[in-house]
């Protein structure tokens, strides 16, 4: 199988995978200790993974590949290519298409009272391929961005060990629960009129990204646009 994504969630699923005797074929992502000692490839993102099908195609022993954590989007020829591309997506399905910090950031403005993470299969659309499993949590009452991310990131490791076996053994997964809520897509444009919401009792919270500020550029430029002058 071949891993596509960056940071510490490629890296846990990378060192999971392999402690569990599933093959690691290549990883594609821009840091290569992020491929713990994994046959790697650089493919920064958001840049040409499918400018590297035929690679792909010839290394993965198993048909499998996997997204996680992934910025870069699967086109043509990649798609062609016989590969069964799963991804693990921070957000409940079709709810929370798109940026994860962007879609965190509107559940908690829009008082939503769970959040999770995806394994959709890919296709050719942006977080619309068919989903196979889900892992569901609350999100409580006073919770701040930086925390469903959190919590958000450790879903998808879990759903990631949870789902593994069935994916490797081709076996079908059990029934998922109805999707989550209307189809909503949360991209950068959502963030055009990120001031309007200041006065939102919920925005203080909806805009503390704590720690993940860092991992969240576009977000934080926005937040910090939003600042009414001094």
């Amino acid at each position: 199988m071949i891993f596509v994504g960056d940071g510490a969630l490629l890296r846990r699923a990378v060192a999971h995978a392999a402690a569990q005797g599933y093959p690691v074929d290549l990883v594609c992502c821009e840091d290569p200790q992020d491929a713990g000692g994994a046959q790697h490839l650089r493919v920064p993102a958001p840049d040409g993974i499918n400018a590297h099908a035929d690679a792909l195609a010839q290394a993965c022993t198993d048909g499998i590949v996997w997204s996680l954590n992934n910025r870069r989007i699967f086109r043509a020829p990649l798609l062609s290519r016989g590969l069964r591309i799963l991804n693990i997506h921070n957000g409940l399905l079709p709810r929370h298409r798109g940026l994860p910090s962007v879609a965190v950031l509107f559940a908690l403005l829009n008082g939503e009272h769970e959040y999770g993470a995806t394994l959709h299969e890919v296709d050719a659309g942006i977080d619309t391929g068919r989903v196979l499993a889900e892992h569901r949590f609350p999100i409580a009452p006073d919770a701040r961005h930086f925390q469903v991310m959190l919590r958000g990131v450790r879903a998808c490791q879990t759903l990631f060990e949870e789902t593994l076996p069935a994916v490797a053994a081709g076996a079908a997964l059990p029934p998922t629960p109805p999707p989550a809520g209307p189809t909503s897509y949360y991209g950068t444009r959502a963030l055009a009129r990120l001031a309007d919401h200041r006065d939102h009792p919920a925005y203080a919270a909806a805009t503390d990204l704590g720690p993940f500020a860092a991992h969240a550029p576009e977000l934080a430029a926005a937040i910090a646009t939003a600042m009414p002058a001094d």
